[in-house]
């Protein structure tokens, strides 16, 4: 691996990792060198999928529910305990919510407006000490928030709450970049467009929805696994040393 990609040396934390995008990045920062550590909140998940992920690199798997402050200060003691500094940490644990317009319930919109930002302020306020000891003027601290594209486009297929939550995870994104820059962390964010994973899957399962679908993304397909990993160890690395408060599209156009 060419040096301005490594991350020998480095340990990150990849919150919802055991699928989908999160378990993509994980994979992506095993092999570039790190050690990742993975959380969601089923202990016996976490066990499984860190054991498949140590083919890769060192991976380890960490019980947390997220859906609450509590949560987000559990997982902070616990890295505390482990860690000296965290050099990387990926937000990625979220979820959604679709319901017809007249039917969409409160409750809905609560959950994933508390795990999709609220929770993300949670896990970067309560792992601050341990970012900051990591980040350095030559080499900050990284922060990685997966948005997604329905945070900038207005496409929202009855996920009413999705979109609000990711643009305003983006604005949290964005202002906390420019707060936390002068201690050498930067933050960033990929916003996604489909990729494969369970909150996809009714549609990759369809052959006339995925049709319907990928006809709507002007490269004309789905991303692939590489493709998010490779732009998540971009910005870990070298390669995102200069760069905070960015929105990064991954969807093959879609948002133009």
């Amino acid at each position: 691996m060419h040096p301005y990609f490594s991350l020998q040396g480095r340990t990150a934390l990849v919150t919802g990792g055991t699928r989908g995008v999160g378990r993509m990045i994980a994979q992506g920062l095993l092999e570039a060198g790190a050690r990742v550590f993975i959380c969601a909140r089923h202990a016996e998940a976490c066990e499984q999928a860190a054991q498949e992920l140590s083919a890769h690199g060192e991976c380890t798997g960490i019980a947390a529910d997220l859906s609450s402050e509590a949560g987000a200060q559990a997982l902070a003691r616990d890295l505390q305990e482990r860690l000296e500094r965290l050099d990387i940490l990926v937000n990625n644990a979220g979820t959604t919510w679709g319901a017809p317009l007249e039917e969409y319930p409160a409750k809905g919109w609560e959950k994933v407006m508390q795990l999709n930002v609220t929770s993300v302020f949670s896990c970067i306020q309560q792992l601050l000490p341990l970012l900051r000891k990591a980040g350095g003027a030559e080499n900050p601290a990284r922060v990685i928030n997966i948005g997604s594209v329905a945070g900038i486009t207005a496409m929202g297929e009855q996920a009413y709450a999705y979109g609000p939550s990711k643009a305003a995870l983006h604005q949290l994104s964005r202002m906390l970049a420019r707060e936390l820059v002068g201690e050498h962390i930067n933050v960033n964010v990929i916003a996604p467009g489909r990729f494969p994973s369970k909150m996809t899957r009714f549609i990759a399962d369809d052959p006339t929805a995925l049709a319907e679908d990928t006809a709507l993304i002007p490269m004309k397909r789905w991303g692939r696994e590489a493709e998010m990993s490779a732009l998540a160890v971009a910005l870990a690395s070298t390669a995102g040393a200069y760069m905070t408060g960015a929105v990064i599209p991954l969807d093959g156009g879609f948002h133009l």
